[in-house]
Parts: structure tokens; sequence; C-alpha cells
């Protein structure tokens, strides 16, 4: 019972490092447009990373605890050798500034350690096809959205005058930001509401896999906390080295990042918020010229973005035969 307790709150501290590395994605537009100091734009993040919990479902919590993984592999040392890759490569690249996936993270951790127990008979392969194709379409929908987003409303908007448009955007923008921090809580914290779903099943405290109302408390409040800390060392990357933002600019990137993240909860696809908001800002970006995106920061962050899933699954495929030796 006590490694029980002990695995949940470490799954837990990853969810608060979610919130605290994927901070900078809920608030970098809404700062680098100076609609909000970055102090009150963490609070506003924070409240709707935990309304989520009310609005948007267990869907990919389904997915995570019984979709990817077969869940009669599933043992307190795999969830722990999981979390343990997720949490260095989300560790690591907090320090560097570098905007990844902490869901990725997550995934990759939780399937290196499987495939270390069992092979690689332990993955639904039929599981990973949606998870794996957003890697690519999230940032794709995300630009295609922000780009078809902005040539929109430069089109409705183009007989207003400059400050008039600017007054308008700051006031639409804390709309998007909110609508953008749901969809980020929406799908990050049922993650952990899988993996700790999937542990009581493994543990015998739950006969089938159904969610918790205390599982989606805690996984959201933590989040949510985590968001409220605030991983600022991004933030300056996600809200001015990709491309400079306008309130206008900085709605339409939320409004996609937000339809994008909502839509993949509600399909129950665990999707990365950090590559969604990443693909909007670019294509707002593109819209006034391709040099406007500064296309060698983002070359490094997809760089970034690819290596998330092997790393992690290798740090806790190192991991497991560790503490399966120390809790046996």
């Amino acid at each position: 019972m006590t490694v029980l307790v002990a695995i949940i709150l470490v799954a837990l501290v990853f969810d608060f490092l979610n919130g605290f590395h994927d901070a900078a994605n809920s608030i970098a537009t809404v700062v680098s447009t100076r609609v909000l100091s970055p102090q009150v734009a963490v609070v506003w993040a924070a409240f709707f990373n935990f309304v989520a919990a009310f609005l948007l479902g267990t869907h990919v919590a389904k997915t995570i605890g019984t979709g990817m993984i077969d869940i009669s592999v599933v043992s307190q040392e795999v969830i722990l050798a999981g979390l343990i890759g997720a949490i260095f490569w989300n560790l690591f690249t907090w320090y560097y500034g570098i905007p990844v996936s902490s869901s990725h993270a997550l995934v990759g951790g939780y399937a290196g350690a499987a495939v270390a127990k069992a092979g690689f008979d332990s993955l639904i392969l039929s599981g990973w096809t949606k998870p794996l194709a957003f890697i690519v379409l999230a940032p794709i929908i995300g630009l295609g959205l922000g780009l078809s987003m902005s040539v929109l409303v430069a089109w409705i908007f183009r007989r207003w005058h400059p400050t008039r448009l600017d007054r308008f955007f700051r006031r639409g923008q804390l709309v998007s930001a909110a609508c953008y921090s749901l969809g980020h809580g929406g799908n990050d914290a049922q993650k952990t509401m899988g993996i700790i779903t999937g542990l009581l099943v493994a543990s015998g405290k739950l006969q089938e896999f159904v969610v918790p109302l205390w599982v989606v408390l805690v996984s959201h409040a933590a989040i949510a906390l985590g968001t409220l800390f605030g991983g600022w060392r991004i933030v300056k990357t996600m809200g001015t080295k990709i491309t400079k933002l306008q309130p206008v600019g900085g709605f339409c990137a939320e409004t996609a990042g937000a339809i994008t993240i909502v839509g993949a909860t509600l399909g129950g696809i665990p999707v990365s918020t950090t590559h969604t908001i990443t693909g909007a800002i670019m294509g707002v970006g593109a819209t006034r010229r391709l040099s406007a995106v500064k296309w060698g920061v983002a070359g490094r962050i997809v760089w970034a973005w690819v290596l998330t899933i092997p790393i992690a699954a290798a740090v806790a495929a190192a991991v497991y035969p560790l503490l399966a030796t120390w809790l046996n």
C-alpha cells in the first residue's frame, strides 16, 4: 500500500511538472502581446486547467490506460519506470528552455518500461496509430488553422482602425487564452489520470478501468498548480523567438490551438499541446511573410520532438530492471 501511494504521488509530481513545463504554452502568447502580466496570466491559465475537469470527460485517460499498453503487463514497476523516464526528459528540456511534449515523454516512458518487462508484444500497436500520427498532424492542423484564422480575421476586420482592432483583440485574447488553457488541462491531465487508474487496476484496487472522481480532481489540481508556478524558461522561446505576435495574432494562435486540442480530447486522442500551439504560432507568423518565422528555432524544437519518445523510453527501460529488483 505504501508503494502504491508513493507511485501515485510520483504520478502527480509528473502532472505538476507537466503544468510547470507547459505553462509557457498556455501563457506565452497572452504575455508576449502584453495583454496580461505573467503573474495574472498563470492564474488565468491554472484556473481553466482545473475547470476542464468538469467539461471534457475521460476519453484520453481511457486511451492511455487501456488502449496503448496491454493492461496485463502493467505493474507498479512499469508505471514508476515510465514516470521516471518522462520526468527526466521534462526536467532536462525545461532546463535548456526547449518546449517539448510532456505527453509524448509520458507515453514513451510507459512504452519503454513495458517493453523492458514483456517485449514489444506488450504494445497494442493499433492504439498507437492516432497518437503517433498526431505528432505530425497536431502542429500541421494548428499551423493551418492559425494561418486560416489570421487571413479570415484580416479580411473581416480590414476596415477597422488599428487602435480599435488592438483594443478589441486584447479583450478577445482573454477568451482565447481561457479556451486554450481549458483544452490543455483537459488533454494533459487525463494522461496522468490514465496512468493512475491503470495502476489501481493493476494493483487490484479497481476491478475495471473506470476513472474515480478523486483521480480526476487531484490530476487537474496538480497540473493547475504546476501551471501556477510556471516554466518561465520556455515562455521566451514560445512567445518571442518563433515569431513576434500582436493581440490579433495571439487570439488566432490560441483559438487555433484550442480548437485542435479540444477536438482531439473529445476524440480520445492524446496530443501534444506544445506541438499544437507551436504550429499555430508559426501559422500566424507565416501570414505576414515566411521570414517572420524563425525557422532555425523551429527546427531545433522539431528535433527535440523527434527525440522525446525514444529518449524517455530508453531511460524508462534502463530504470525498469533496477525497480523490479528493488520492489520485489
